[in-house]
Formats: C-alpha cells, structure tokens, sequence
C-alpha cells in the first residue's frame, strides 16, 4: 500500500487539482480531507477544462472511488451543480461521502457575508460562501453531520433548534430579524440531501479496506499552507487545517504512514485574499503576468496578487508540509520575461529573516532579491527536463536549493500531460 498527499506549499491556487488528476491514474482511492467550496481546483484533460470546489480530482477516472472526507463542510447545494455540471458532459463520478462530514448550510453563507461586511476595511478576505460559521458550529457542537441525512425526524428536530439558535444569534449579533426561514432550511436538506443520500457511508471502513488489501490512496488538500489555521497568516487564513499531517484525521484513516508528500509550488507567488504578501511584483509587470497566466480566482473570479517568487515563504510551507517532494507548477508562465526574482530573505527593521515570521513582521517586511535571467522560448511542448533552456533550468535549480527539497515535477502546460518528471 502507498499513501500519498498532495498540498499546497505557499497562499493555495498552486496547481494541486492538475497534479492530483495526473496522479490519480494510479490511486484506488482519492480523499479530499478539509476545507469546502471556497476554493476550487483547475483541471484540464481530454474531457475539457473544469472548475471543481467540493470534488475531488480523480473523478475522471471512472475505476477510482473519490471520497469527501470527515474533515469537510460540504454545501450540499453547491456539491449537487457540480454534479450536475459533470453528468452533462458525460462524467459520471464515482463518489462516497463521509457521514462525519458537517453540512455548510444557506444561514452559514448569509453569516458569513455579514461578518464581512461588518469588518468592513477589516475583513478577512472570505469568499462568504459560510466556511468559516460551518466550521465554528461543528467547534461548539451546533453542526449537522451528513450521516443524520438518513435520519429524517432527528435531522428535522436538530435542525430547527439549531436553526432557532442561529436567529437568535443573528438579531443579537448583526440587528437583523428573520432572515430566513426554518421550514425552508429543513425543505433545503431535504431537497439537496436526497440527491446524495445513496453515497452516504463510514468512509473509514471502506479506506481500512483499502489500506488491508495495500491498495494506493491519495490525499488532497484545498488551499495551502499559508491559509492553515494554525501555520498561516492568521487570522487571514482558512477554518480548517490545510497540511499534510492532518490528513489521516481529515481523511479518517488512521494507523497508517504517509509514504509521499508533494508540495505544489507555482514558479511565481499568487494570493487571492486579504494579508500580508512580501513580493508584490509592480502594478503593470503584475497586470501583465496575471493576464497571460489566466491568475483568477477558481471560485470566485477574483484577480490573484502576482508576486516574485517567494523562497522564504515556500522554504516554510515545505518544512511545515513535511514535504518529500515537490510539484513546480506554470514555469511555462515565465517564458519572454528578461529578468526573474526569487525572494531569498526578507528585511525589517534592520534584521534579516530567513525564516517566514508572524504578521507583525510580514505586515512591514521589505524583500531581498536574487536577479536570474529569463528565457524567450515556448516550452510547453517540451517534457525531458534537459531540454527545456540552460536558464529555465537555472532557475528551477535556484529554486530547488532556496527551499531545500527536490524538485519532481515542473509542469509546463495545464493539460494533463504537460508535465516534466525528472
């Protein structure tokens, strides 16, 4: 048996949905462990480009099982358009749900935009799509697990109490009366529960299966490791635990080693969000860049922060991920730049910080930069590692050495297949 994870090393938006769909091909099983729909994974294959949120990457290989993990908040709205939107193309995934999942509801969504608008030009940068109320109820134990979707009476009576608990708190809280009703949450459940109901299972037995029968199963995680609740840029971070040793938890498969962690990597920084982001490239670079790399968000279409690369950053999401390995994503992004940065310190206040400080410093800190030069060649067509230019491979070994880990893979394309493995 072989388990694998594949995570985000810097803010998320790395390219784990394009690594996950080529490595999935040899996985029985593929687990999303955390997160929700506020974020999405890209992929493009023979089927065409798609945007997934809720998901996991492997549904296009019909022999692979997907599971939604116990560490998820799942919109049982959203999961149903993705569905949806696959079976019109023909894709018909194979997917089981964990029943220790929580459900995001509509009353998470309007929370969470509300808290947002009251932080006005504080706010945290959400997506408002209720991941973070979603994760603070199943914290104080006012969450509905997925599994009491087979329960109908107590779902209904849990349900409206929870409900009840959350108009209250929402009058209290923002002013606001009635903003929305009991009997339409509980019809919501009903409606969007009953199109996955027959995918509700302990999704721990099925991966104590796997692990016996030594079959391979990949983990994937949503965002990265600087949006880690608990590593991040706190408090601008996600509600969940992004790394790798969450896995099992998340995943609910226990007793068992990580064989493998691949740590996905862009060639240039992105955020999409609110805090602090060091190696902000220049306005007209920056438009530019993100324009010919397509750098908007998957859920939300929000322009990404384009940045140098960041080997500060990435040196620590790679320690932090415990990282075997790492996936380099969109170098083909970079060709016809004359110059590339990498950020090998940052500055502040007179002290030098080679390892990613808090937000105090991060917030003030001013980038060192090693200047490498470009290459003007298409390379998306190349897929030996020798043949890409003497530069483009300077800089990828520049970049293996600033985060001290092996660099695996360099994708050079979004397709499937457009990826150097060395």
């Amino acid at each position: 048996m072989s388990i694998t994870v594949v995570v985000g090393a810097n803010w998320g938006d790395e390219g784990k949905g394009r690594m996950v769909d080529y490595l999935a091909r040899d996985a029985a099983y593929v687990v999303r462990y955390q997160g929700g729909n506020n974020a999405g994974h890209t992929v493009v294959n023979d089927f065409g480009e798609f945007k997934l949120h809720l998901l996991p990457s492997g549904v296009f290989y019909p022999n692979v099982v997907n599971i939604l993990g116990p560490g998820m908040v799942i919109d049982l709205e959203g999961l149903a358009a993705e569905l949806d939107d696959l079976t019109g193309k023909g894709i018909r995934p194979n997917i089981r749900i964990s029943d220790r999942a929580t459900i995001c509801f509509p009353f998470h969504r309007m929370e969470d935009g509300l808290e947002e608008d009251r932080l006005g030009k504080n706010a945290y940068g959400s997506t408002r799509r209720g991941i973070a109320p979603a994760y603070g109820d199943r914290t104080v134990k006012k969450a509905i697990q997925v599994g009491e979707l087979l329960y109908p009476e107590r779902l209904e009576a849990r349900l409206r109490q929870i409900s009840a608990w959350k108009l209250e708190r929402l009058e209290s809280f923002y002013g606001k009366k009635d903003l929305f009703s009991i009997d339409e949450t509980v019809a919501w459940a009903r409606t969007y529960g009953d199109r996955i109901k027959e995918c509700i299972t302990d999704t721990s037995v099925m991966l104590e299966d796997a692990a016996a029968q030594g079959k391979p199963v990949l983990f994937e995680a949503q965002l990265g490791t600087l949006r880690d609740l608990n590593f991040g840029i706190y408090p601008f971070t996600t509600s969940s635990c992004t790394l790798a040793s969450y896995a099992p938890i998340g995943g609910g498969l226990f007793g068992h080693g990580l064989d493998r962690v691949i740590a996905v990597v862009k060639a240039f920084s992105t955020c999409v969000g609110e805090g602090p982001f060091v190696t902000t490239m220049e306005k007209e670079e920056g438009d530019a860049l993100r324009e010919f790399a397509k750098e908007y968000g998957a859920a939300t279409g929000r322009p990404r922060t384009i940045g140098h690369f960041d080997a500060v950053a990435t040196r620590y999401g790679v320690w932090a991920q415990g990282t075997t390995e790492v996936a380099l994503t969109k170098l083909d992004s970079l060709s016809g730049r004359k110059i590339l940065k990498i950020c090998t310190h940052y500055e502040w206040r007179g002290a030098r910080y080679d390892r990613f400080p808090l937000n105090a410093v991060l917030e003030e800190a001013t980038p060192v930069y090693e200047d490498m030069p470009g290459w003007d060649e298409d390379i998306t067509g190349v897929r030996e590692f020798d043949a890409l230019p003497r530069t483009a491979q300077d800089y990828v070994l520049a970049i293996e050495k600033a985060i001290g880990c092996p660099i695996k893979f360099v994708s050079v394309g979004p397709e499937r297949e457009a990826l150097i493995v060395r």
